[in-house]
């Protein structure tokens, strides 16, 4: 009887209002928009950043002992690979090599802008490089082939077999290099750009350098991705790497690419955001549902001398309070997925089934939580002094 009678009186009270209460619901819908594309932001800055490194094959990343984990300043040498493979419990080791370039290919517009890629030399058939979703992997250490991630390839239209242009600056000389598509793999962003991947001569071959002929003699790299044969041994293969192999600096992947500049920055500036987004959801909702109350005093005061008890008011409030913040966070779902289905490629917001669903439920439960002063209010209104007639 409680719950039914508690049910009519709160739906009555939002039908009657209706428009005030759906002003508050677009209210909420706009703060779900806004905590929702964050949480997007957030997932698509993060993978931008990090796409390539957290698809390594290999559990552990090496860099060099100076080179405070940033992936541009660790220079490795061949000595030190041979060392790594050396290690007792290492399964296979591949070593990276990271450098920005710009690349022409066929059918590009003359006058737009070039666009610059990471080009990332990997060792062929070892942990670093990826896997091709469609054509072949790389056949060789200084074979003139090219793996593109799928980014790349709807950027530029180029399919297996066509051939792109790497534009590499050699000693303050534009070099032209003609590279071979063999394969497309996934997804592979590196530090906010998408990743062409060739054999790890051809990449020292081909990347921009101060000087030609810089007087190296040995290949130097930036880190090496190795795989364990017990991917449990984990902790015990950092010390015992660190020990054996001198100079370098090992950590797991996820360590790996949350150094990575920026990327702690990065995340906690859009989860602050998030969190006074989420406050404010809580005060609007609050604030609102506070006036609403002081402006029906009377008439719970009424309800409360004709024999309404608490639970009956209290059970009133809430349905309102949920039904207009569900009412809003739906709202706010939905043009959400209007708006993504309408965003540029080039934006990088990434929306997953999880992140998604952990912002509604907690949006959901900013309701509640900002009507608890006007629910304590409500049951705590004395019906003769609501009423005026207390002496």
């Amino acid at each position: 009887m409680t719950v039914s009678v508690s049910l009519f009186l709160a739906f009555k009270e939002l039908w009657r209002n209706r428009g005030r209460f759906f002003l508050v619901s677009l209210v909420i819908a706009l703060i779900t928009l806004l905590v929702i594309f964050l949480a997007g932001l957030g997932e698509g800055l993060a993978a931008a950043n990090k796409e390539y490194l957290s698809n390594l094959e290999g559990e552990l990343v090496v860099f060099q002992d100076q080179a405070n984990l940033a992936v541009l300043s660790s220079q490795l040498s061949r000595s030190s690979m041979n060392d790594i493979r050396r290690v007792p419990g290492v399964a296979d080791a591949g070593a990276i090599g990271t450098s920005s370039v710009f690349i022409e290919y066929p059918g590009m517009d003359p006058e737009a802008e070039p666009v610059s890629y990471s080009l990332v030399g990997v060792e062929p058939g070892h942990p670093g490089e990826p896997a091709v979703i469609s054509g072949e992997q790389l056949a060789g250490l200084r074979a003139n082939e090219v793996v593109i991630d799928e980014r790349v390839a709807k950027q530029t239209n180029l399919q297996v077999g066509d051939t792109l242009t790497v534009k590499s600056t050699q000693g303050g000389i534009d070099e032209f290099y003609p590279l071979t598509v063999v394969g497309v793999t996934d997804s592979q962003q590196y530090f906010f750009q998408a990743s062409i991947f060739v054999p790890l001569f051809t990449w020292d071959n081909v990347r921009p350098k101060p000087s030609v002929g810089n007087g190296q003699n040995e290949l130097t790299y930036n880190i090496v991705n190795v795989q364990l044969e017990n991917p449990a041994d984990e902790a015990a293969m950092i010390d015992r790497l660190q020990s054996q192999v001198s100079g370098v600096e090992v950590v797991n992947v996820v360590t790996a690419y949350e150094n990575s500049p920026g990327y702690a920055e990065q995340q906690s500036t859009l989860n602050t955001q998030r969190g006074f987004t989420l406050l404010i959801g809580v005060l609007v909702v609050g604030g609102f549902f506070q006036i609403q109350t002081l402006q029906k005093v009377g008439q719970v005061g009424m309800l409360k001398a004709l024999g309404a008890s608490n639970p009956l008011v209290a059970l009133a409030a809430i349905t309102q309070i949920v039904g207009t913040n569900m009412l809003g966070v739906t709202i706010g779902a939905l043009a959400t997925l209007l708006l993504a289905l309408g965003l540029p490629s080039n934006i990088p917001i990434i929306f997953t089934g999880p992140q998604v669903v952990i912002a509604i439920l907690t949006l959901l439960l900013i309701g509640p939580l900002g009507g608890l002063v006007s629910i304590r209010f409500l049951v705590r209104v004395e019906p003769l002094r609501a009423l005026g007639l207390a002496s």
